[in-house]
């Protein structure tokens, strides 16, 4: 199977979804060049009616969208930042996410909200924030968070595809991170977590990036703890059957999220396992998740986004 980055599988998802259907077509800031690239070379190939540059007006991005998919179109979104998803949240957490519901489920909204989140890339907190908990927590959204190209490109597919308004949140430090991707047309379905590797002593519920620091980790430790690395790849729907699963074999849970701590995805996930499985559980769920603080800018990020170091810690002392 060929090699190809996380950035280049996106790409080639939403190519191959334009090729599929004439009615997706990208609308946002900067497409056309594309900041990230991750819709670069597709103006080439689809012109300017179907990628479509804007303003810097977040609003009507995410208005339009919303309106294009009210009539069968299946617009997708990019925002650039993440943090920018907030300029359009009356559009976003108000509207699309609430008019299926409010029309009976009569009213089809296909449409993708996509952005670039994250830190460790030292550009301040206005370009760093992974919000993935305002999306989480808002009924009517589905959230995909992919860690690997795989997965990048098996969720783009996915969520173009759904019927339902879906935040695609992809990790711009993982950008030019490379792995294994079919040549053959795949999705991967909404709402279904993977076992990243398989371990009994400690299980790690590790989101986008933490998914990358677990799995070092636990190589690096293999001689002395088993660690088992579960990705929930969506954080709505979320798979915690297949989280628990891994617990009740494990005993002890580290949930690691690039999110805040407080009201973070870590922490909703700890509280469902806690509900679930707190019977088959021998020591108490550690979180390892951003301080609740502002990112700061430059070298300083690192005492408040979460770190290897802090992961490890928690997964020795788990261990005992």
């Amino acid at each position: 199977m060929r090699e190809i980055s996380y950035l280049g599988a996106i790409n080639e998802g939403i190519g191959e979804e334009m090729e599929r259907d004439p009615k997706v077509y990208v609308i946002g800031e900067d497409v056309t060049t594309s900041a990230f690239g991750i819709t670069r070379g597709l103006v080439q190939r689809f012109g300017q009616a179907r990628i479509i540059d804007t303003p810097i007006s977040e609003t009507a991005i995410a208005g339009a969208a919303v309106g294009a998919a009210m009539t069968g179109y299946r617009p997708v979104a990019d925002f650039m930042f993440a943090d920018f998803m907030f300029i359009a949240a009356d559009e976003i957490l108000l509207k699309a996410a609430k008019w299926r519901f409010i029309h009976g489920g009569v009213q089809r909204l296909p449409l993708v909200f996509m952005a670039a989140m994250g830190g460790y890339a030292m550009i301040g907190p206005e370009h760093s924030q992974s919000p993935e908990g305002i999306f989480m927590h808002t009924p009517g959204l589905k959230l995909a968070v992919p860690a690997t190209p795989y997965d990048a490109k098996g969720l783009i597919k996915a969520a173009i595809r759904d019927d339902n308004p879906v935040v695609f949140l992809y990790h711009k430090g993982m950008l030019g991170f490379k792995g294994p991707v079919p040549e053959e047309d795949y999705v991967v379905p909404l709402g279904r977590a993977e076992v990243k590797r398989e371990g009994s002593d400690v299980t790690v519920v590790a989101v986008g990036m933490m998914v990358h620091f677990a799995l070092g980790l636990a190589e690096e430790l293999k001689d002395r703890i088993s660690v088992e690395v579960v990705d929930p790849r969506s954080l709505e729907p979320l798979d915690i059957e297949t989280i628990v699963a891994s617990v009740r074999k494990t005993g002890r849970v580290v949930v690691a999220d690039e999110d805040t701590s407080r009201c973070g995805p870590a922490a909703e996930i700890a509280m469902q396992i806690m509900e679930q499985a707190f019977d088959d559980l021998d020591a108490p769920i550690k979180r390892i998740a951003a301080a609740n603080y502002p990112i700061p800018a430059g070298l300083m990020e690192r005492f408040v986004l979460p770190q290897p170091a802090d992961l490890k810690a928690a997964i020795e002392a788990l261990a005992g």
